[in-house]
């Protein structure tokens, strides 16, 4: 139900129109390095407007360039993305080793304190439904009070909800890791195993990674890029995030690298999602301007210079 909401609020966010605007090709991630930690984004409202909206059609253009440049990221890495994942990798590696020791910890913390259970169980909903309810809630603001920065900025946040929740379903399923609620049969014991590949895995074997800390992640990096100049809305947002991952720990679902990579893969989705539209927003304004002349007046010298510039 939530979803059939969801898929309805970003149907009525999106403009009908039947404009088609070539953008795979100028957005193609195959042929250049685009997401870069340099790119700068015209976050300002007065940004968004007619001609950078997202339509209903150009929503479903942009969610595959996210796509496929999310999948190809590994074949366009350069150098310091490579030392980047390797320090994950690295990092992660060395967390795994205190898995079962922090569950342990966490379990703890959690048996002997009913405000940690309380305050566990209703954050981990934020990765979840009350996170859906949020985006629902915005993307009706934006619409009702026609603030295009609020619904560009919800329609992004559910791209990058879906790009990362693909990406986490196929990992999910190559890893087969034991949720560490689940007790083996053979040992009598939970285990942090990966049994690997299979298409038939039940939820028991669905550990790795978090799905409601990707989902977390995904969101609150849209909303934290596209908001950056506040200084209330990111810390507001990764820290609701981060709780997610934590609680995910304390109510047995998960083991800590679990949440590390979901929040990783949520990050970098959200990232590409973003600097990906605002690549498109600037296509379309330079577009826009393609064909239009305009008046200049220059004093030099004591001299008035009139002139006309006209874009190509």
């Amino acid at each position: 139900m939530l979803k059939r909401l969801l898929f309805v609020l970003m149907v009525a966010c999106t403009d009908n129109a039947c404009a088609q605007v070539h953008i795979n090709k100028d957005l193609d991630s195959l042929k250049s390095h685009y997401d870069t930690v340099a790119q700068v984004n015209d976050t300002r409202s007065e940004a968004y407007t007619e001609t950078t909206r997202i339509t209903f059609p150009i929503y479903f253009k942009l969610l595959w360039s996210d796509l496929k440049q999310q999948v190809t990221a590994p074949i366009r890495g350069n150098k310091q993305d490579w030392i980047r994942f390797g320090g994950l990798v690295a990092g992660t590696a060395v967390l795994s080793f205190a898995d079962e020791p922090l569950q342990e910890k966490a379990l703890e913390w959690r048996n002997n304190s009913s405000t940690v259970r309380t305050v566990s169980r209703q954050v981990t909903h934020l990765g979840a439904n009350y996170e859906t309810y949020t985006l629902i809630s915005l993307g009706v603001y934006g619409f009702v009070f026609k603030n295009e920065k609020v619904k560009t900025t919800t329609l992004l946040a559910t791209q990058s909800y879906i790009t990362s929740a693909v990406i986490m379903a196929v990992i999910k399923n190559t890893a087969g890791r034991q949720r560490p609620d689940y007790i083996d049969p053979a040992t009598g014991k939970a285990a942090s195993k990966f049994h690997g590949p299979s298409l038939n895995h039940s939820d028991e074997f669905k550990s790795f990674p978090s799905g409601h800390t990707t989902a977390a992640f995904a969101a609150a990096t849209v909303y934290a890029m596209e908001y950056r100049k506040s200084i209330i809305v990111p810390i507001v947002a990764y820290s609701a995030a981060s709780l997610v991952g934590i609680s995910r720990v304390t109510e047995n679902k998960h083991w800590a690298t679990d949440a590390l990579i979901g929040a990783t893969i949520g990050y970098l989705c959200g990232r590409v999602v973003v600097n990906n539209y605002h690549r498109f927003a600037k296509l379309m304004n330079a577009r826009k301007l393609k064909g239009t002349a305009s008046v200049t007046v220059n004093y030099s010298y004591g001299v008035l210079q009139p002139g006309i510039i006209y874009r190509f």
